[in-house]
């Protein structure tokens, strides 16, 4: 399975931008993932595998969405309210089996290649 990222770019901060995460064949459970410099990756958010469960970490909870489209093999991240400290390269991420929310890195079978989204003051 390979999976694209995309819909990066730049927005001021308070802008939104939607993040797709195209995937060649069928996954289960998704997650997002984002990278700044000189920082560890972190979890942005995950869901399962019928969309109908989702978890996201404080920081994003409230601002972020995840969503998928199965019969596109699509997942979505709409962004909203961004902040500078959001900047960063945000990377999708699947499972092949399993469909339970995941939160770290080491879970998930595929990664995308980066997008990068970088939020102006």
């Amino acid at each position: 399975v390979q999976l694209q990222a995309f819909g990066g770019g730049l927005v001021q901060a308070g802008g939104s931008l939607r993040l797709s995460c195209a995937a060649s064949g069928r996954t289960f459970s998704n997650g997002w993932f984002r990278q700044a410099p000189g920082k560890e990756r972190e979890f942005v958010a995950a869901i399962n595998w019928s969309g109908s469960s989702t978890y996201y970490p404080d920081f994003v909870k409230g601002r972020f969405t995840i969503s998928r489209d199965n019969a596109k093999n699509t997942v979505y991240l709409q962004m909203n309210s961004l902040k500078p400290e959001d900047t960063a390269v945000y990377y999708c991420a699947a499972v092949e089996l399993g469909g339970r929310i995941r939160v770290r890195p080491d879970e998930y079978d595929y990664w995308g290649q980066g997008t990068l989204v970088t939020v102006s003051s």
